[in-house]
């Protein structure tokens, strides 16, 4: 039999969906794993198919056309060291070398370092979409040696989620870790969105009493305009779902602590490093830190006091208010990841195309939602937009809404219902708006306990004075 156009090691879910996606697209596929078991599932999922399933790394290498394409499908940190110590024996200049977990950007920058001199060409990949998406069509963030790209070029975008126009949800995005970045971002927006949703959810079913059923139907409804997106469309579904145990609400049953893998936080401490303000992520990486505290807030819930006043507004009109705030913080929100981006890419010299990974995220991967486009086109109109909030459309949206904005983040506090990304978001557009900030008392408290030093409002930027205090 003729040898495989790619490999893939690691047969989790991702692998061995991202398997079927390259055969039911015409390419062959050779495959690997560890675990016995996942070898004989694969090898089950793919009979009748151009596919082989190989015991060890070297049967599976020989059995890889040249140039030789390996995409790694093993868990970010020292396995996907480990395996390519072992690939690299195995491998000949021009072979290329896919990383396609969530790895820390940084991670594959040192990993391109290290095989400098190879002739290995090693790509960071980003891929979004879960299981259905590996399977059906992923968003694919390619990234690292770009002499790499034209040997994958045609399988990556083959495989890729389309958007309506048919353009494939995957582009080269830069050299280094750039690929791997631009997946935190997405991850880290991710965060945000699931957050905003559920603090939406907290208000209409806390706050108003809404029924389960009650708050799929005004979930699917805003799925019909402009919060239009997969979260958006699968909270409807997940509220209608009933727990075949109990017959209650599925959501119901589920213990209200999150778990999360790691890139929301990358993409926190990311932003401190670059000095860029991502807050509203880094509240919605603290709120799923805050959910698994679950043992202390049951007990806390009982000792700490809060307010008992009961919503007596037109829940109709809340419900639309609701729906105003969680637009114009999903907004603020991408603001800043885009905005840790364009900080990426001023450090890194990636030169990233941020109308491009807008439309890279149009379809396939989990943040999917129709407002990307518009992001797209403000990009188009000004590539060197600084803030997505001064974009002509994103402006009028913000100002249109902020009044209900602020009426629901008022009403939350009230009510004593914590909502740390509509309130985060909202802070965000107030400070990028306001002319001045309290920040001249802060620089003057530095100087008088450190002598920090302090800028002038009377002098050129970038000449620093000292005062002293005492």
């Amino acid at each position: 039999m003729s040898k495989k156009d790619i490999g893939i090691v690691g047969l989790g879910v991702m692998g061995e969906n991202l398997a079927l996606n390259f055969s039911n697209h015409g390419y062959s596929v050779a495959g690997t794993d560890l675990d016995a078991g996942k070898r004989n599932r694969f090898a089950e999922r793919t009979s009748g198919k151009n596919a082989a399933v190989h015991p060890d790394l070297a049967s599976f290498c020989g059995d890889l056309s040249a140039p030789k394409k390996i995409l790694m499908m093993v868990p970010a940190g020292k396995a996907v060291d480990q395996l390519i110590d072992q690939l690299k024996p195995l491998l000949k200049p021009g072979d290329v070398l896919i990383d396609g977990g969530n790895s820390l950007f940084l991670d594959t920058e040192r990993r391109i370092r290290s095989l400098e001199g190879t002739g290995i060409l090693y790509i960071g990949t980003g891929v979004s979409g879960g299981e259905e998406g590996a399977l059906k069509g992923p968003s694919i963030m390619p990234g690292g040696n770009p002499d790499a790209w034209p040997v994958v070029k045609p399988l990556f975008q083959a495989i890729a989620a389309k958007t309506p126009d048919g353009t494939p949800c995957c582009e080269w995005i830069g050299s280094g870790g750039a690929g791997h970045f631009v997946k935190m971002v997405h991850n880290g927006i991710e965060y945000g969105d699931m957050q905003m949703i559920g603090e939406s959810f907290a208000l209409l079913e806390t706050l108003l009493g809404m029924t389960t059923e009650e708050m799929a139907s005004v979930f699917d409804e805003w799925n019909r305009g402009d919060l239009n997106s997969y979260l958006i469309e699968i909270t409807g579904r997940i509220l209608k779902k009933k727990d075949t145990e109990t017959g209650k609400p599925m959501v119901h049953v589920i213990l209200d602590a999150a778990g999360q893998k790691g890139t929301g936080k990358w993409t926190s401490q990311t932003a401190l490093d670059l000095g860029a303000p991502a807050q509203t992520i880094a509240e919605a990486v603290f709120a799923r830190c805050l959910s698994a505290l679950k043992e202390e807030r049951v007990a806390a819930s009982g000792i700490l006091a809060g307010p008992s006043r009961p919503f007596s507004g037109d829940r109709a009109a809340f419900v639309g208010a609701v729906r105003e705030a969680l637009y114009a913080s999903k907004i603020c929100s991408y603001a800043q990841g885009f905005q840790l981006l364009r900080s990426a890419d001023e450090e890194y010299k990636w030169r990233l195309n941020f109308g491009a990974i807008a439309l890279l995220w149009r379809a396939g991967c989990i943040i999917r939602a129709q407002f990307l486009d518009k992001i797209k086109e403000a990009f188009d109109a000004e590539p060197g937009l600084k803030n997505l909030l001064l974009a002509p459309y994103f402006r009028s949206v913000l100002a249109g809404c902020q009044d209900s904005w602020r009426a629901v983040v008022s009403e939350a506090a009230m009510t004593g219902i914590p909502v740390p990304t509509f309130s985060s978001a909202l802070a965000y557009y107030d400070g990028y708006r306001s002319a001045v900030l309290p920040a001249n008392l802060l620089q003057a408290q530095r100087d008088f306990f450190g002598a920090h030093t302090y800028e002038r409002t009377d002098r050129p930027r970038g000449r620093f004075f000292h005062t002293e205090w005492t």
